[in-house]
């Protein structure tokens, strides 16, 4: 049974008139590999006529954003023509790979009419191998993401990347990520197995999670020792938890701004490339 090593909380980090929680990294640690950095927003209530988020037209090289839409919507639109307005309970999933233009706000729907907000972004990183991809993106509303219901009612799972009894996700990673959102009713209990190479990404949304004797109350992050193959949850309350894991890239990582790369070299040629337009033309 893998055993928890760590607990880190999430900083707070308003951005503007946005609660926001930052989960990584933090003062205290800097990335779970291939996990790189988690923004927990909201939750928080809009008030009609209101501006929404502020993520404008910005650039990124090589990662992946993973956007969870628990509360509210997202309007996405990106320099390779994709545009897609997501709402509650779905999911976006972002290759940024050899780079593209961006911009992640909220639908003229909820400026006008207001309402529950509550987003969390995930950076999964990518290989060296990978970074220049060809840029992907997907969404999926809620009713497209596969998910299973256990321990009599009080656990569901919905199946975000990855499989789980082989029963396919919504996403399917390149470099083999599993990623769950599980949503907890008090006393529900799941064992996931987990391969003991793997880097457990764990992050409680809302509530208070058990595993191995320690708790894990909400806007908490959790590493995990390598001593198993499986992890035992038990929920204390009402809970809810984004869970993933992966095998390491075990690679440097240079990270500055929206790039992601292996070395200060390739950093620079990124921003040399945006400069010159090679990440595609807005728009707008």
């Amino acid at each position: 049974m893998r055993t928890v090593s760590k607990i880190y909380p999430a900083e707070s980090n308003p951005i503007g008139n946005l609660i926001t929680y930052r989960a990584l990294p933090t003062r205290s640690i800097d990335y779970v590999d291939p996990f790189l950095f988690l923004n927990h927003h909201g939750p928080q209530i809009y008030p009609k006529n209101n501006t929404g988020l502020p993520f404008g037209p910005h650039p990124h090289r090589g990662m992946e954003t993973v956007t969870f839409i628990l509360d509210g919507d997202i309007s996405h639109k990106d320099s390779g023509g994709h545009e897609s307005i997501i709402h509650a309970g779905g999911v976006q999933w972002m290759t940024a790979g050899s780079g593209l233009i961006h911009a992640e706000v909220s639908s003229d729907d909820f400026k006008k009419n207001g309402g529950k907000l509550e987003i969390l972004q995930l950076w999964i990183n990518l290989p060296a191998r990978s970074k220049m991809t060809t840029p992907f993106y997907k969404g999926f509303e809620k009713n497209d993401i596969p998910s299973i219901t256990l321990d009599d009612g009080k656990v569901n799972v919905n199946l975000i990347a990855g499989s789980w009894n082989y029963k396919k996700a919504a996403f399917e990673s390149g470099i083999g990520v599993h990623l769950n959102t599980i949503y907890f009713q008090p006393g529900g209990r799941i064992t996931i197995p987990v391969a003991q190479a793997h880097n457990i990404f764990f992050y409680v949304i809302r509530g208070v999670l058990h595993v191995t004797n320690t708790d894990i109350p909400a806007l908490n992050l959790a590493t995990f020792n390598h001593d198993g193959n499986e992890v035992t949850i038990t929920a204390k309350e009402e809970s809810i938890l984004l869970f993933g894991h992966a095998q390491p890239l075990q690679e440097p990582v240079v990270a500055q701004g929206p790039f992601v790369m292996n070395t200060e070299q390739e950093i620079k040629e990124a921003y040399r490339d945006y400069q010159l337009g090679k990440f595609g033309s807005w728009d707008h």
